[in-house]
């Protein structure tokens, strides 16, 4: 008896201990994305690129960083046993955490402005602009989920490398598009806070010291859920520990380390600037179904499970309905944004019950 006691004593103190490890992992992770989007920022103004290829294109990288680098670490560096299905949830929870959660909190922060008399209650944005993003997103995810019932490995390969060369035109498109150049209202270098334009030694300092950050507080995050979903599968729930793995990365992993990140876009809708806040949310959309899913493509059989589709279509569903709607009408309401939380809560209990 002393000996189960002495057991579930020290399962007890492992699972907190992977908690707290999992909590300092994303924050570390956080503060990588923060150094490494500053310092790429700069990077760009350093090679005299555009405003919006700076913050659409370069920015977007270091915000979509947590995403790409998770999956990375967990099947090529931890590749424990539930390492594939952290992977998988990290890949797929993006798309699917931006389509509901971000457009949920965007429409929200909207109606509130505007009932406190800060704005107007439509979205002013550029609906052709904000079509082309999600019409590129729903085209991209269709195919990037359609590869997972391809029958051949080599099917998959070419899917893969056509989600690649789609994101590469996506981002030339982008660059063509942008026309000014413009290194305004940049934040201060942290390595030179005190420095109006810091020295570009400087500059790469920072950003692979962000990198590395980014890296090792990815390899903990990774060690630690897998940790975690042992301990629940081993007393607390009935699902086997790769399940578990899978939905905690579906759902942890995206609003702990994105999420964050577009809280920018309530300030946008607070100040106006309407498109720059939706196009935040569409731009990584577009990015995390190519490049991400490309990886995993590569790197893991590729084959989903019936909770990790089911985001998917979630995701889509969101996508289309937002998209058919503001063409139709030719406006967005942000009450058309609210659909993320239903849609977000249909996934939920149905990961829950199956």
């Amino acid at each position: 008896m002393e000996a189960i006691l002495l057991s579930v004593k020290w399962a007890s103190m492992e699972f907190l201990g992977a908690i707290v490890l999992t909590l300092i992992a994303l924050a570390v992770i956080l503060a990588g994305c923060e150094l490494f989007t500053n310092g790429i920022e700069w990077v760009g103004c350093k090679l005299n690129l555009s405003t919006g290829a700076v913050g659409s294109v370069l920015a977007a990288v270091g915000t979509a960083l947590p995403e790409t680098l998770v999956p990375i670490v967990a099947l090529l560096v931890v590749r424990g046993e539930a390492s594939e299905e952290i992977g998988i949830g990290a890949i797929l929870g993006a798309p699917f955490m931006l389509s509901t959660l971000a457009f949920l909190m965007t429409g929200a922060a909207a109606i509130v402005y505007h009932r406190r008399g800060r704005r107007g209650l439509d979205l002013v944005v550029h609906t052709d602009t904000l079509g082309q993003d999600l019409a590129y997103f729903i085209a991209v995810y269709v195919l990037a989920i359609g590869a997972s019932f391809l029958p051949g490995r080599p099917y998959k390969l070419a899917v893969g490398a056509v989600l690649i060369a789609a994101y590469c035109y996506y981002v030339y498109s982008h660059f063509r598009r942008e026309e000014e150049n413009g290194a305004e209202d940049l934040h201060p270098l942290y390595l030179q806070r005190n420095c109006d334009v810091p020295r570009l030694r400087y500059v790469l300092v920072q950003v692979v010291t962000a990198l590395a950050a980014i890296f090792l507080g990815a390899h903990i995050f990774v060690s630690n859920l897998e940790k975690i979903s042992t301990v629940l599968a081993s007393g607390l729930l009935h699902w086997d520990a790769k399940t578990i793995a899978l939905v905690l990365s579906l759902t942890i992993t995206p609003v702990a380390t994105e999420l964050p990140e577009k809280f920018n876009s309530i300030i946008w809708v607070g100040r106006g600037k309407d498109t720059l806040a939706l196009g935040n949310i569409t731009g990584a959309m577009v990015f995390q179904s190519c490049v991400p899913v490309a990886i995993g493509i590569l790197l893991t059989p590729w084959e989903l499970e019936t909770r990790a589709v089911a985001s998917a279509v979630i995701a889509l569903l969101s996508g289309v309905t937002v998209f058919v709607v503001m063409r139709a009408q030719h406006r967005l309401s942000p009450y058309l944004l609210l659909i993320g939380a239903p849609l977000y809560a249909a996934w939920l209990v149905y990961a829950l019950r199956h």
